[in-house]
């Protein structure tokens, strides 16, 4: 009698967040295996930035972390050092948004993307929004207090971030009891916390929602969305397949640095079977590598006022000649006629 394979998680959270925590424990490169005890995964991967994890992979070095800092508050502590930088292009638009409420639904609306078992949830109570701390596990995972308290301070880190100071006026609500180390709490959270609420998340007063951001930057804002929309929507196509993980990789390099063999090799698969597997989902990579590339460049055409010899550099052609050559394979027109039929359309 024959049974069915079960399929393996597919890896897709990035290894910056294990390498965040490697840096708050003090871990040197030999120590790093100690991090990944129990996750199939040699220490040394972490050193290398292609990496990627699978919800259980991070939660057993999140596991592994707060037994290697006898810290049970670890995830105050994690939490407090997840600044927006850390969450990469997810970092950046926020950091760039124009207000508070535009940066939260941004930090909403992509954060699947980095983490995919995390979800923010909003909700308008009154005068209140509520930011919901959704996670795709329950209390019978043992770092779950860990992983709430980590996503509550990267909120409040971001809140923070905008507002220039901290978050006073707000509520943290959780929904497990008050842990041993509560006092340790007044050292992170600047506004109110209640424990067993019945609900994990962050009260924000509506009135704040439209505070400036200091660091506001509409263009570098426009062209960081255009990016994460492009990750969002290759996260609608089934998750075994291979190519959106290749348009993953290739996001996160939008400057072309990424070779077929490098992809092939951050798969752990050859050049030859990475072609197979494309090509039995009807893609190949060089298709893959032209949506991606000829996205990017309608969204800075369409979206900001870079000249088209910027939008070539950005996207890895130092002549501007060949990127003109290779839009009009995509679209059929120049760069300039493109953006001039876009902005008479809009």
């Amino acid at each position: 009698m024959s049974t069915k394979a079960t399929r393996r998680p597919r890896p897709t959270i990035p290894v910056a967040y294990p390498r965040l925590i490697a840096r708050q424990l003090g871990l040197q490169e030999k120590d790093l295996g100690l991090l990944t005890a129990g996750t199939e995964l040699e220490g040394t991967v972490l050193l290398d930035e292609r990496t990627l994890l699978t919800r259980d992979q991070l939660l057993q070095t999140v596991r592994n972390a707060v037994r290697l800092s006898r810290n049970a508050a670890f995830g105050l502590r994690l939490g407090q050092a997840l600044t927006p930088p850390t969450h990469g292009q997810l970092g950046f638009v926020a950091n760039t948004s124009p207000t508070l409420g535009t940066a939260i639904t941004a930090y909403r609306r992509f954060l699947p993307g980095r983490v995919s078992f995390t979800h923010l949830r909003l909700e308008h109570r009154a005068a209140t929004i509520v930011c919901h701390l959704d996670v795709d596990f329950g209390h019978d995972v043992d770092v779950y207090p860990t992983i709430i308290e980590a996503f509550a301070l990267s909120l409040l880190s971001l809140v923070t971030h905008v507002l220039g100071r901290p978050l006073k006026e707000g509520l943290l609500r959780l929904d497990y009891a008050a842990p041993a180390y509560v006092r340790k709490y007044r050292r992170y959270v600047a506004c109110p916390v209640e424990f067993a609420a019945g609900e994990c998340a962050l009260h924000v007063p509506a009135v704040l929602l439209d505070t400036p951001n200091v660091t506001a930057d509409h263009v570098s804002h426009r062209i960081a969305m255009h990016q994460c929309e492009i990750l969002v929507r290759e996260l609608d196509e089934p998750a075994d397949a291979v190519s959106r993980k290749v348009k993953q990789m290739l996001l996160s390099h939008p400057g072309g640095q990424l070779s077929e063999t490098r992809v092939a090799a951050a798969l752990f698969i050859s050049k030859r079977t990475l072609a197979r597997r494309l090509a039995l989902e009807g893609k190949g990579y060089r298709q893959l590598r032209d949506e991606v590339l000829s996205s990017l460049a309608a969204g800075y055409l369409r979206d900001t006022k870079l000249s088209v010899d910027a939008i070539a550099g950005l996207l890895a052609y130092h002549d501007s000649a060949n990127f003109r050559r290779a839009f009009k394979r995509w679209f059929e027109r120049t760069p300039e006629t493109f953006r001039r039929e876009e902005r008479r359309l809009s």
